[in-house]
């Protein structure tokens, strides 16, 4: 499966998606946009959003960090 995060420095949620990612054992990408402005643009083509983070599992865009959806879109 294939798991991207948007994720900046300062951002409190990214650390706690990327945590409930590590302690579920899966694996993902991290890209820091604030750092990278080419995957900012993806992740607002993406997204349609500027916030972080935003999450891309296997195609589907979860924007913040709503475990519920994230939980849902893993089980696919």
């Amino acid at each position: 499966m294939a798991v991207s995060i948007y994720t900046t420095p300062s951002c409190g949620y990214c650390v706690r998606a990327k945590n409930y990612l590590q302690e579920k054992h899966i694996p993902f990408t991290e890209y820091n946009v604030a750092a990278d402005l080419r995957k900012a643009e993806e992740m607002m083509r993406k997204s349609g959003q500027m916030g972080v983070p935003v999450l891309d599992v296997h195609g589907k865009i979860i924007i913040g960090f709503n475990q519920q959806e994230l939980e849902k879109a893993l089980k696919r």
